[in-house]
């Protein structure tokens, strides 16, 4: 499967067997919902619409959209979707009570998702510390701002009032738990941010 490069969604059938759509250009619009036609049919889900959302190709990326098809609304890492929205690899999708995720392995970027979105922690086990301290690196990213950085050492160590070498192991250590602590130094912190706000583990309520 790692040798795969494309895009593709993953999802669950009613049997609980976990499937694999691939996503082609070649096909530039997919539909969800609990029609027969579907191309992703979830006929068991009673949440979803008939025609609930559509995955499209445009300008060399996939969107999800959802223009009021769907009675329950689309959810994208736990918001709620308006409309079209740029899909980008980790991306968790909600209809109805179905679970999607997009994987997106045509870049090189996302290589790192690979090593690491087959286990990340639960929101159970990380501390209340830590997890007050990846609130406060994703801060900077609030309201979806796309170009944002994480906070520095400084700027958590200021907001919890702990030293930076208390910041310092706690991210360490949250980088063991992420699996990112390979990754090179610049490069751990973004993607210990993009991680925690993919999974769910800090959403934009906390920030």
């Amino acid at each position: 499967m790692t040798a795969f490069h494309g895009s593709f969604l993953r999802f669950t059938d009613d049997t609980g067997r976990p499937q694999e759509l691939v996503l082609s250009p070649d096909r530039q619009r997919l539909t969800i919902g609990r029609s027969p036609q579907a191309d992703v049919t979830l006929s068991w889900d009673a949440e979803v619409s008939r025609l609930h959302a559509a995955i499209e190709y445009l300008g060399a990326h996939w969107t999800i959209v959802d223009d009021g098809l769907s009675r329950n609304g689309t959810f994208v890492n736990g918001e709620r979707l308006v409309g079209r929205r740029r899909l980008v690899a980790g991306d968790r999708i909600r209809v109805g009570t179905s679970m999607m995720s997009f994987h997106d392995f045509s870049g090189v970027v996302d290589d790192a998702t690979r090593t690491s979105s087959g286990s990340l922690p639960t929101l159970r086990s990380l501390t209340d510390t830590q997890r007050a301290v990846l609130i406060a690196l994703c801060r900077p990213y609030k309201n979806n701002a796309g170009f944002a950085t994480p906070a520095s050492n400084q700027q958590i160590a200021s907001e919890l009032f702990l030293s930076v070498d208390a910041i310092k192991t706690h991210l360490r250590a949250l980088f063991g738990k992420f699996g990112v602590e390979d990754l090179p130094q610049n490069q751990k912190r973004v993607k210990l941010a993009a991680l925690a706000l993919q999974s769910g583990i800090v959403s934009e309520r906390d920030l």
